[in-house]
């Protein structure tokens, strides 16, 4: 494994396509107030106060620090405005939302705004395999690929990923949810539907990003390409310790955590620990 940035938390590092990915890579939901909040419903406006533009630019520089040298989000707002006030070189990976009507035009502002990679959001990525147009992947894959950028596929539901590989669609790399189901909020396995997550009531069993984890990682296993794992700390709901070990022992490449700055030493120090102590892992390395 390699390694980015210059301090002694450096996080080991893989490689997507042409781009070296700091294994632990930071989400963005967490700046935009995007939170799953269970039972505390002021959580979003919250976590928006907290996250003043200085806050979020201070954040990723402490990220680049550490070795995390790379951004996961729906928009360039952020990203954009630390390239440009304080020189920082965190690399973007953009969350698209192409549409069935229109594969290219979210796809193409993101690359345009400066994406190194760009991905189908999980819920497009659902949306479309339900609906029986993988195609529809396919096609964003292909032109993601033509402007020179590395391409990905995102799904909460392996059904996805088994799709888009019996297709013969060839992404750079996938975005698929792992966690396991030990938290008070874990929707029941008896109450679980594909396809449907991170829903029902707030102040009873409300979520589940993570189907059935154990046919996830027993299909990843097959599959050589990338996979950035995300939501491993279920919302929060799972110690990072705890979550980014089961991530990283049953498959996943990368880990996608959102964290705010008082966050981002921990999780590189446990990121960092983890990866250098033996694994219990059977899926060979893809990046």
């Amino acid at each position: 494994m390699g390694s980015t940035g210059d301090s002694g938390l450096l996080v080991p590092s893989g490689r997507i396509g042409k781009l070296e990915v700091g294994r632990l890579i930071i989400g963005g939901n967490q700046f935009s107030g995007w939170s799953h909040s269970r039972d505390l419903g002021y959580l979003r406006e919250l976590f928006k106060a907290y996250s003043t533009p200085e806050r979020i630019m201070d954040t990723f520089e402490l990220c680049e620090e550490c070795g995390i040298n790379t951004f996961l989000s729906g928009g360039a707002g952020e990203i954009s405005r630390y390239w440009r006030e304080r020189g920082g070189k965190m690399q973007w990976i953009a969350q698209v939302h192409p549409k069935s009507d229109d594969i290219r035009t979210n796809i193409k502002q993101a690359i345009d705004a400066g994406a190194a990679a760009a991905y189908v959001q999980g819920g497009v990525g659902d949306s479309f395999t339900k609906g029986g147009r993988v195609d529809l992947l396919g096609e964003a894959v292909g032109f993601i690929k033509s402007q020179g950028v590395v391409a990905g596929i995102g799904g909460h539901s392996i059904e996805v990923q088994m799709a888009v590989e019996k297709a013969g669609i060839e992404p750079d790399f996938y975005m698929k949810t792992l966690h396991h189901d030990r938290y008070w909020s874990a929707t029941p396995k008896g109450q679980r539907v594909e396809f449907n997550v991170d829903s029902g009531s707030a102040v009873d069993y409300d979520n589940i990003w993570e189907i059935d984890a154990d046919r996830t990682i027993a299909f990843m296993e097959k599959v050589e390409r990338p996979w950035i794992a995300f939501k491993v700390l279920a919302a929060g709901a799972i110690h990072p310790r705890e979550g980014l070990r089961f991530a990283f022992e049953n498959g996943a490449d990368f880990a996608c955590v959102g964290m705010f700055d008082f966050q981002v030493r921990e999780n590189a120090i446990l990121t960092r620990d983890i990866l250098k102590a033996p694994l219990n892992r059977r899926r060979a390395w893809m990046a």
